[in-house]
């Protein structure tokens, strides 16, 4: 595609990504591709990024051809500039929109996601809210029309939980900022809530705290390699609320990573086997998560995104109740809609952080 050196500025990396769409193309028919799942949602990924630049560089080109065209015209009927403002508008925005659909992105945007909640201090409240924001997520998953499956989970007596760990998954092909990891990957930190727990028999307000971590879900072909060697393996029998056996026989599986120490349970599945290979695909995303983030720590040379950086181990929302208010604290959005916000209604809250890192990768192209 032929741009004009005033537009190219920007877009140096575009003849090549279109010469990448082609050769895409032609993977997604080849018969390895068909044959391997794996495969086909890898390349498939990669083909439907590459169809949204390809679109948005067929517009650029469009309006600009149009505009070329009614420039031409116009010196020879005058009638036609009256059609140029509209055209440069057109071609302005065509090319903005090409421009920020191609600024660097995370490379997992379109992966799927295992979210982790853990109660933290506060005891049974901080476990019921912990239930509630999984609940939260759940809702807010079904909204968009991903598929959530409850992978473990341990229970209080009074119905919250201690830890409960959600694998979230979009249904076919996506492309990056239609993927669950682009929507949640800023939802791991500390969440904090303010309300009068169930258990106060005072009306006194009480700071609960929960733990959110979330890892992109690695494919099936991943590069993660985990050495057997490397495994302490337990199984014990599965309990309910309390540590209640519930299970006659040992499913329950313990699995110990001994270089990292990443320790992962799991005992929701029937079966030994079954609660194993749940366990493991945990693992290799911790793992895949730990070495994501030493990576992020060495490139000090290049700048992440403000929202990206934000230390894990500090709050990153609060949960009024009592106000009935949201308040997101790495972009400082704030709303008194709490009770949609737990009902699922998160969006909002989301499209503040996606903007936010949106604004540092256009910000950082253009440096």
């Amino acid at each position: 595609m032929a741009v004009d050196n005033e537009t190219s500025e920007g877009l140096s990396a575009l003849e090549a990504l279109l010469s990448e769409y082609e050769s895409v193309e032609q993977e997604m028919s080849a018969p390895d591709t068909l044959s391997n799942p794996a495969k086909m949602r890898r390349v498939g990924r990669r083909f439907a990024e590459l169809s949204r630049i390809k679109a948005a560089a067929d517009r650029l080109s469009s309006t600009r051809d149009d505009l070329e065209a009614a420039r031409e015209l116009a010196t020879e009927d005058p009638s036609f500039a009256d059609e140029i403002p509209g055209l440069e508008n057109e071609a302005q925005d065509a090319y903005d929109t090409l421009l920020k659909i191609l600024a660097p992105r995370d490379s997992e945007d379109a992966l799927d996601v295992i979210l982790e909640i853990k109660a933290g201090e506060g005891g049974e409240e901080s476990a019921l809210f912990a239930s509630d924001l999984a609940r939260m997520y759940a809702r807010y998953a079904e909204s968009k029309g991903w598929s959530v499956q409850e992978l473990s989970s341990t229970d209080t007596e009074l119905g919250g939980y201690k830890d409960i760990t959600l694998a979230i998954r979009a249904k076919g092909t996506v492309t990056p900022e239609e993927g669950v990891w682009a929507h949640l990957k800023f939802e791991g930190g500390v969440h904090r809530v303010q309300r009068v727990p169930v258990t106060e028999s005072q009306g006194r307000i009480h700071t609960s705290a929960v733990g959110v971590f979330v890892m992109p879900e690695l494919e099936d072909d991943t590069e993660i390699v985990i050495d057997p060697n490397d495994l302490r393996i337990d199984v014990y029998r599965s309990s309910g609320p309390g540590g209640q056996s519930v299970n006659t026989t040992d499913s329950a599986v313990r699995i110990t990573h001994i270089p990292s120490g990443i320790v992962v349970s799991m005992q929701n599945e029937k079966s030994q086997l079954q609660n194993k290979e749940a366990a493991l695909r945990v693992l290799a995303s911790r793992l895949a998560a730990e070495a994501r983030a030493k990576r992020e720590a060495e490139a000090s040379a290049q700048r992440l995104s403000q929202v990206r950086t934000v230390d894990r181990s500090e709050r990153v929302r609060t949960y009024n109740f009592p106000e009935n208010r949201i308040a997101e604290h790495r972009t400082g959005y704030k709303a008194h809609n709490l009770d949609r916000v737990l009902a699922g209604e998160l969006e909002p809250v989301i499209a503040s952080l996606i903007e936010a890192d949106e604004a540092e990768r256009l910000a950082s192209a253009s440096a």
